[in-house]
This record gives structure tokens, sequence and C-alpha cells, in this order.
């Protein structure tokens, strides 16, 4: 079995954690993803406090294994979200869209381990120097909000940079990913695309059947121009925000406009015309509906069978 500081440091058997995905992460998915052995994350995204506090008591029905809240720190909510998770006792938030540093001392105080995810060695040793328990290092292949670094190259010099454990993301979905993860110095792996297919993520069918059939190749960043670049499958939507984005004549109030929304059209409408269907490039290669359990096992019990065959490179 795999054997993480990261499972011991937070009490969880596998030392995967589920992407705190908007529109996607809620209590139903963080706690099978927990039930299952993992980190299960419920997305905070713009919710307001009461709606996060709902998510959360459900959660806490559903499992008595730990769990813990994405918070997004752009939302207009971030001081509600913060006021809950401290109130609910949540043992573990993440962080993302946002520098966590501000928020980080009310946490900790609050016995609130703090993993925040970064795109930088900066904002890694920032978050280190101010408490942070781990940190994510996202590579720009992950679905949602991304940044110019690749897992390949970010990861590494994360874990140069601080003296916490580190958790890759991005462009992770199987065994030989979370295998490569170790090697570049991770003690851990987030998913989020992968958990899209899971049979207890309650997102719209459409969305499912669009990232079980999508290619290499489908995926597309937009957003550049706004300063929060997205990567998402191609559709009419993305398509057309994109030749927006490059068009001059087109305001960033107009392109703000046309993105609000799309998300939860995609996730909880199904809308192939107007949603934003927001995935990893790791998409090409999910093929199968399985519960979180299936998931999380199979991509472990693979990364374990790689790691003890690696001997074989070494003469």
């Amino acid at each position: 079995m795999l054997n993480s500081v990261l499972c011991e440091l937070l009490g969880i058997r596998y030392p995967v954690f589920q992407g705190g995905m908007a529109w996607v992460a809620d209590a139903g998915l963080a706690s099978a993803v927990s039930n299952a052995g993992g980190l299960g994350l419920i997305a905070a995204m713009n919710s307001n406090g009461e709606q996060l506090r709902e998510q959360i008591l459900k959660a806490k029905e559903l499992t008595d294994r730990p769990f813990g809240v994405n918070i997004m720190l752009m939302s207009p909510f971030v001081e509600e979200a913060l006021q809950v998770v401290c109130e609910e006792k949540i043992p573990v938030v993440t962080t993302g869209a946002g520098n966590p540093t501000p928020y980080m001392d009310r946490l900790i105080n609050a016995g609130v381990k703090v993993i925040p995810v970064v795109p930088s060695t900066a904002i890694a040793k920032m978050a280190a120097r101010k408490g942070a328990t781990a940190v994510i290092a996202e590579g720009g292949e992950s679905g949602g909000h991304v940044g110019d670094l690749t897992t390949m190259t970010l990861v590494p010099q994360v874990c140069d940079a601080v003296d916490i454990p580190v958790i890759a993301a991005g462009g992770i979905g199987d065994g030989r990913g979370m295998a490569a993860a170790f090697m570049l110095g991770a003690c851990g792996v987030q998913m989020g695309t992968r958990f899209l297919v899971a049979d207890e993520c309650s997102i719209h069918e459409n969305y499912k059947e669009k990232v079980l059939k999508a290619k290499d190749i489908e995926t597309i960043v937009t957003g550049k121009r706004l300063g929060h670049p997205v990567r998402s499958l191609k559709t009419p939507f993305s398509k057309a925000f994109f030749q927006k984005e490059y068009d001059s004549s087109v305001s960033n109030e107009e392109l703000e406009k046309m993105g609000a929304g799309s998300l939860r059209l995609a996730a909880r409408e199904g809308d192939l015309e107007r949603g934003s269907f927001m995935c990893g490039q790791i998409a090409g290669m999910v093929h199968e509906r399985m519960s979180c359990e299936e998931i999380i096992k199979s991509v472990c019990s693979e990364a374990e069978e790689i790691l003890k065959g690696a001997s074989k490179w070494v003469k």
C-alpha cells in the first residue's frame, strides 16, 4: 500500500485529493471521496455562508471521515465562508483564485489545516512562511482556472522551494500520473477531471458524456485577456469567447458578462451551446464511469505497481 506523510497528517487512507470544482464538488461527491479513503472537498465557490453550511452539514451526515472545503478567494462571500468553516470545525481548507495569506492566521488559529493551491514557487514560499500545512502545485493542464507553468515543471520547483508536503495537480488521472508525481517530489495528488464522471458526481449527464468522448486536443484556454485564464472543452461557447477575446471592439465588461453563469449552465443544465464545460487535458484518457472508490483504488494500485517496478530502469 502506498505510504505518504499526507495520510498520517490528514487522517486519510490514500494520498488523493478531489478537486474543489465549482458547481461540481458538492456534499455528495466530497463525502463519497472521503468514504473511499481520499480527501473530499466541498467547493464554497460563490455560495453565501448559509448555503455553504448546508452542504457541510449534509456531508457530515454522509461521512464520518475527514473532508475539507475549497474557498475561492475571488468570491464576494469569502468572509462568510471563512466564518462557517471555523464554526463547523472543518479540518482542512484549500484555497484558490487569490492570495491566501491575509486569511491564513484566522484559519490556523481555529485549528484548520490550510493547503493553498499555488501556481508558482513565490506563492508557495509565501504560504509556507505563513504556516500552510502543505501546498497544491497545480499545473496548467488542469481544468478551470489555470496558471502558466506545467505540472512537470512546477511540481519539482515547488518541492525544492518549500519544506512542507507538496500535492501535485493538473493532468493527473491514472496511476502513471500519480507515480510520476511522486518521482517529482510530491507526496500526493489532486484530481478533478477524473471525478467528473464518478457515479456520485451530480453534474448533468451531457457534461459527463462530453468528458468521456473528449480527445487529447479538445480543450481550450480562454480568459487570458481578463487576467484569469480558464481551461474548458471546445464548445460553441468557448470558441465564440476565444474569438471575442481577441476582438478589440469587444470590451472586458462584455466578455465578463458573456462568461457569467456559463459553468452553471454546463454543470446543472447541460447546455451544450451556452455552457462552459471546464475540464483538464487529462479528459482524453477518461473513458469509463466508476464509483469514487473504484477510481481511487485503481489509481493508487496502478501507481503502486509502477513504483515497485521502477528498479528495472536502474542497472
